[in-house]
C-alpha cells in the first residue's frame, strides 16, 4: 500500500533514515591492514629467504636504494608524452622497473646465508638475458640523437631532468650492490645491470631532451 507523506514529514524520516545508515556505517570496523605488520618495530626486519637481519644492514642498503633508484624511474616516465617518446620507449620503463623488482629480490636472497637454499636462490636468479636487452635499448636511443661531443650538464628539460636524476640514483644502487658481490653475498649480474641501466638513463634523458625539443647545456670551464 502506498503512503502519501506530507512533505516536511517525509523529508524527517529521510534525515532519520541516512543518520541512521551513517551511524551503523560508522560501527562497522574494517579489517586489519595488511600493509604493517609490526614486526619491523625493533629495528630489524625480514629478508626474501625469510632470515630476519637489522635494518642498517648492508642487505637493507642496497634494497633501498634499489628501491629509489625505481621510484625515481617511475616519476620520469610520468613525464614522458607517449606522443613524443613512443609507446615503445615507455615500455622499456616498465619493463626496467619489473626488472628493478627482480633485482631485489635476489638481493634479498643472499648467496652467504644459510637461509638461502638452492631453491630459494634458484627461484630469485637474475636473469643474464636482461642485460643484453639494455644494451640494445641503449644503442637504440644512441643513435636517435646527435653525437656527443662534449660534456653537458643535467637538464634539458622536466623529463631529461628526472633522467638525469634517476641515473644518479643508478650509480648509488650500484655502489651499494657492490660491496655485496665483492663480498660473495649477491649475484654479479644484479650488479651489471644496474651499472649499464646508468648508461641507458644517461641516454633517455639525451633522447628525452632531443625529442622535446630542449637544448642541452653544455659545461663550460670556470
Amino acid at each position: 500500500m502506498r503512503v502519501n507523506w506530507p512533505i516536511g514529514k517525509a523529508s524527517a524520516i529521510a534525515r532519520w533514515v541516512t543518520r541512521r545508515l551513517m551511524s551503523n556505517h560508522a560501527d562497522i570496523v574494517p579489517p586489519k591492514s595488511l600493509l604493517y605488520t609490526r614486526k619491523g618495530d625493533s629495528g630489524f626486519s625480514s629478508l626474501f629467504n625469510g632470515e630476519r637481519r637489522r635494518k642498517d644492514d648492508m642487505v637493507f642498503e642496497a634494497l633501498g636504494a634499489v628501491d629509489e633508484l625505481n621510484s625515481r624511474i617511475g616519476l620520469a616516465r610520468e613525464h614522458c608524452p607517449s606522443t613524443s617518446l613512443g609507446e615503445d620507449f615507455l615500455q622499456q620503463l616498465c619493463d626496467i622497473q619489473s626488472a628493478l623488482l627482480d633485482a631485489g629480490s635476489s638481493i634479498a636472497t643472499p648467496l652467504d646465508s644459510e637461509k638461502s637454499n638452492l631453491n630459494k636462490i634458484s627461484r630469485v636468479k637474475f636473469d643474464c638475458q636482461k642485460l643484453s636487452v639494455l644494451e640494445a635499448w641503449i644503442d637504440r636511443l644512441d643513435s636517435a640523437v646527435p653525437p656527443l661531443r662534449h660534456f653537458i650538464l643535467p637538464g634539458g628539460g622536466l623529463a631529461s631532468s628526472h633522467f638525469h636524476l634517476a641515473r644518479t640514483a643508478a650509480r648509488t644502487a650500484e655502489r651499494r650492490a657492490s660491496m655485496l658481490v665483492l663480498d660473495g653475498a649477491a649475484d654479479p649480474e644484479v650488479l651489471k645491470y644496474l651499472n649499464r641501466l646508468s648508461d641507458f638513463l644517461f641516454a633517455a634523458a639525451r633522447f628525452a631532451a632531443h625529442k622535446l625539443g630542449h637544448p642541452e647545456t653544455q659545461y663550460q670551464k670556470t
